[in-house]
């Protein structure tokens, strides 16, 4: 799990008042998370958090909790590595990483990201959270041999760390 060096009475606040959120206005805060229904219905159901590190245990339970077709929901709302979502701020910040790379390296891992979607039907997902380009591709190669099975597991821990960040960044956010 991400810890959080920031464990302020603010963020206490933040997460209380999330916490707290009505219902529709909760799921839409955990569905910009991640967009599995199944693990915003999951995370939801582990409220009141205590702190922070139990919204993080939520997510890893959740986490652990989704099905094949919930991950590829939760994939669904990811960017192709290399191609952040233009005007998504979370999606650039993510994929900070690629900015300012060569065009051939460029070409390099997008020619590995179709050769992975062809091979497992999704987009090929890493928490690129200060990354660069070149070990994103380092990594899609590495894990292109895998089977769906090893590779959903792994999809499935990746997913886990982003979500630890985008949770610590919406409690910050909040307390901003």
């Amino acid at each position: 799990m991400t810890n959080h060096p920031h464990a302020s009475s603010d963020a206490a606040n933040a997460l209380q008042a999330l916490a707290a959120a009505p219902a529709a206005e909760l799921e839409k805060h955990l569905l910009e998370v991640c967009s599995s229904p199944a693990w915003a219905a999951a995370v939801a159901a582990a409220r009141p958090w205590s702190d922070r590190h139990a919204l993080l245990t939520a997510n890893l339970t959740a986490m652990a909790g989704l099905s094949v077709t919930d991950l590829g929901d939760a994939m669904a709302g990811h960017a192709r590595i290399g191609k952040p979502k233009p005007g998504d701020a979370t999606s650039e910040r993510e994929q900070a990483g690629i900015h300012g790379v060569d065009s051939a390296l460029l070409d390099e891992l997008h020619e590995a990201n179709a050769a992975y979607e062809a091979k497992f039907g999704h987009v090929f997902l890493i928490c690129a959270t200060g990354r660069t380009a070149a070990t994103m591709l380092d990594a899609l190669r590495e894990r292109f041999p895998n089977d769906a099975a090893t590779e959903a597991e792994i999809v499935r821990g990746e997913l886990r760390k982003i979500n630890d960040i985008r949770l610590n960044r919406l409690l910050d956010e909040t307390t901003s």
